[in-house]
């Protein structure tokens, strides 16, 4: 098992200050303090190998529970293990196997080029010559990076700086990639990369990898399980696509037509979500779709006809908004 934690719990203690003068000389009498639940009892394992999402809104305590899976949090209570190891007492030989990417934090060096920090990272990890040249030459591959490496960071775009991060995060060919944003920012076709990027990886080195992204392309591509968590508790562990199954009971069926339809004619086929000209988004029992898009074929003046999952943001939004099974 790559990944085991029980019962974690993170609480933060938090002043609170009224405001005005008169709070302030409270504060200065009596502290009034709140606790923070920023992860509160959840549970939950990754095997070796597995690639998994982790979801949930601003605050609801993802980028926190990654620190304490690497190790720069202690947690409040519960256990946590990491490739057998306990994060927080900082162990040479854990620190080797893990590596936390974060999109709005760098590592990089600002003035000097990527390839100093890289060298930088040799020496931290102890990584052999041989194989730091053999790794580097293979990251170089896999992310183009050619004749980045010579600039200095400053100079490079959001995108190429990002491919620099993750070069230099892995260079010691980590067990356990903690990927928190690592696309925000960056245009789609540098997710695109991204993703492919850390598919390969994955791929060539059997790597477990935890991902967190409000981008739901990068999670849909990569992962077949998520974990959602809001206000720091566990809402779902479990297969996305019975998620989606469980969540949404219908799919959309999409439709262009050769000649305009009245509203009232389409809704017939099923609850009519979007009409604009000659396209139209038609919400539909998931058991029927097949049986009704037939039917329009049939009945209507259909150019083109799609059936898809409803998006995937809003199955996300469903799970926030609502009780969900715990797993699935």
């Amino acid at each position: 098992m790559s990944i085991q934690i029980h019962d974690l719990c993170k609480f933060y203690e938090v002043h609170r200050t009224e405001p005005g003068l008169i709070g302030s000389l409270r504060a200065f009498v009596k502290r009034r303090y709140e606790t923070i639940k920023a992860v509160d009892t959840i549970s939950f394992s990754i095997e070796d190998g597995e690639m998994v999402g982790f979801l949930g809104p601003n605050g609801a305590g993802k980028t926190t529970t990654l620190k304490v899976l690497s190790g720069l949090l202690y947690p409040t209570s519960g256990e946590v293990k990491v490739q057998g190891y306990v994060p927080f007492q900082r162990r040479n030989e854990f620190l080797k196997q893990i590596t936390l990417v974060m999109g709005q934090k760098q590592q990089l060096l600002w003035d000097l080029p990527a390839q100093e920090t890289f060298d930088v990272n040799r020496v931290i990890y102890e990584v052999p010559a041989d194989e730091y040249r053999r790794t580097l030459n293979e990251l170089t591959e896999l992310l183009e990076l050619g004749e980045l490496l010579k600039k200095q960071v400053r100079k490079l775009s959001l995108g190429e700086r990002m491919k620099c991060e993750l070069a230099a995060a892995l260079l010691h060919r980590p067990k356990v990639l903690f990927l928190d944003e690592p696309t925000i920012g960056l245009d789609v076709t540098m997710q695109a990369r991204v993703r492919k990027f850390v598919a390969e990886y994955n791929r060539r080195y059997g790597a477990t990898v935890l991902l967190t992204s409000h981008y739901m392309a990068d999670v849909t591509a990569l992962c077949k399980r998520i974990i959602v968590i809001n206000r720091g508790r566990l809402l779902y562990d479990g297969n996305l696509q019975k998620l989606i199954e469980q969540v949404a009971p219908h799919k959309n069926i999409h439709v262009t037509l050769s000649e305009p339809v009245s509203a009232e004619e389409l809704g017939r086929y099923g609850e009519l979500q979007k009409l604009e000209g000659l396209e139209a988004v038609l919400r539909v029992e998931r058991g029927e779709t097949t049986r009704t898009g037939a039917r329009m074929l049939a009945d209507l003046p259909v150019a083109d006809v799609n059936i898809a999952e409803p998006p995937i943001e809003e199955i996300i939004g469903e799970v926030f908004a609502g009780p969900v099974a715990t797993s699935s």
